[in-house]
């Protein structure tokens, strides 16, 4: 992964039994849940709340995913789910996750790529928009700065 800037985004959450398969492992599509919802928390926390961005026509859908899995997480066990929002790359706005143990172990990595598109016309006539409308870069800016020092993260 690249470098992270040093105060992350968190948000905790344990492992329920509807996140695990039979044997108690948390199961793939949990993970993809959770990073949606760290990024709709981070967003709102930075002072856009998603639905505001809906309500405009406007999306920010998923063009690019990984994830390295290294440990498996289990049913019961606390997560810190840490993400990292870096700089735009063309189009793309790029979120980085870590899963972390409460041990500090790193139980999973994730890579997400974001763009931004305009939907607020009729399906065909949906557009990938290359500039952030104001309210939408002004939290991207804070979002790559990460949660406020004083405060932290509420997540």
């Amino acid at each position: 992964m690249e470098p992270q800037p040093p105060n992350p985004w968190r948000l905790q959450r344990r492992v329920l039994p509807q996140h695990t398969d039979h044997a108690g492992v948390m199961w793939h599509g949990t993970y993809l849940a959770w990073l949606e919802e760290a990024r709709v928390e981070a967003l709102a926390e930075a002072g856009l709340a998603y639905a505001d961005l809906s309500a405009q026509g406007l999306e920010l859908p998923v063009v690019s995913l990984a994830i390295d899995y290294r440990q498996a997480l289990l049913h019961g066990e606390w997560i810190s789910l840490e993400s990292w929002v870096l700089p735009r790359r063309g189009v793309k706005l790029p979120w980085r996750s870590r899963f972390v143990k409460p041990d500090g172990r790193v139980a999973a990595e994730a890579s997400v790529d974001l763009v931004l598109v305009d939907c607020s016309g009729a399906p065909q006539e949906r557009r990938l928009l290359r500039q952030l409308p104001e309210a939408l870069a002004t939290a991207v800016g804070h979002l790559q700065r990460g949660p406020d020092q004083a405060t932290g993260s509420r997540l």
